[in-house]
């Protein structure tokens, strides 16, 4: 971890679609807000100044080197209630649930933080030789050695093509299949040589970089990033007061198309068979979508922020 000094405050973090989120939110003093995927503070810190001192905000991470941000957060909105919850956010919102807790608004910001690829020795990126780990929670057994060493190589296909969508996949499985019985992968430079070695020449120098989707299946399948989304949305839901706003950010399909599913399937009324004469399955519609297509980062926030491109936001209001 990065001595406190050395950290960036919230206010140097600049999040994605940041003022999209507060719109979607509307935060009101008073109001229970929680920010279930905290990272560098940086939504938190605008939906604290909404607080405006009077509310709670819950912050939630599963990622512990975070914690000197919240804590350069609740010194500047010193008198606003705040908490730290460290954990993964389906079983901590579940936690909070059982205890009763309600909130008025709900962000989930999916995917990797920037810090954390900004910081090579968590392995989150292609772009930097590093320690091949990938966690989230660095408390976690399994880093990404372990999956890429020990995975079937026929398992190790299904996931380059379930995560990331990879074309390739079962040539770059079996390439390191062959090479890790020699040597076993450490580092993420040798994975990244690997995958380029596996794929035709032509796709090397396509759009993106030939190692992309084989590192966003890794990092999804070492922190059951998709298990956990589908977990969290029913709880974030129930926790919802009526009246209360949901927003997810996603950045890749898979996240987005759990997200839009799940957001038709509670704007639904009747459920029943179209056949039936009358309703009697007793469904209401739980919430109502703020818009039906995902909101889309501007062309000068994209132009600022590159990271930004594939961002989409979903909001939706408990009715």
């Amino acid at each position: 971890m990065l001595p406190s000094a050395l950290l960036p405050s919230a206010t140097d973090h600049v999040p994605v679609l940041a003022e999209e989120v507060r719109l979607a939110l509307d935060v009101q003093g008073g109001e229970t807000v929680i920010d279930a995927t905290f990272g560098a503070g940086g939504h938190a810190s605008l939906l604290a100044a909404d607080l405006a001192g009077h509310g709670r905000l819950i912050a939630v991470d599963r990622d512990p080197s975070v914690r000197p941000f919240f804590e350069s957060l609740r010194r500047r909105h010193g008198g606003l209630c705040m908490r730290f919850l460290r954990g993964d956010f389906s079983l901590v919102l579940a936690q909070l649930a059982e205890n009763g807790m309600e909130a008025d608004a709900i962000l989930l910001d999916l995917g990797v933080s920037s810090m954390q690829v900004d910081r090579p020795e968590r392995g989150f990126s292609y772009a930097a030789d590093a320690p091949l780990d990938m966690r989230m929670d660095p408390s976690e057994e399994r880093s990404a050695r372990e999956l890429v060493n020990e995975t079937d190589e026929r398992e190790l296909a299904t996931i380059f093509r379930r995560y990331g969508e990879e074309r390739y996949a079962r040539a770059i499985a079996r390439a390191i299949a062959r090479r890790r019985r020699e040597h076993p992968f450490t580092r993420t430079g040798e994975l990244v040589e690997t995958i380029k070695g596996a794929i035709p020449a032509p796709a090397r120098f396509g759009e993106g970089h030939p190692a992309k989707r084989v590192f966003q299946a890794l990092r999804i399948a070492v922190n059951d990033e998709l298990a956990a989304l589908e977990d969290v949305l029913p709880v974030a839901l129930d926790m919802l007061r009526p009246g209360g706003r949901l927003a997810v950010i996603s950045f890749h399909s898979l996240e987005d198309r759990i997200v839009k599913q799940f957001l038709r399937a509670e704007e639904r009324g009747c459920v029943c068979p179209p056949d039936f004469p009358i309703c009697v399955c007793g469904h209401d519609p739980s919430l109502r979508a703020l818009s039906r297509k995902p909101i889309r980062p501007s062309a000068a926030e994209v132009a600022l922020n590159p990271r930004a491109g594939s961002a989409r936001l979903r909001a939706a209001v408990k009715v």
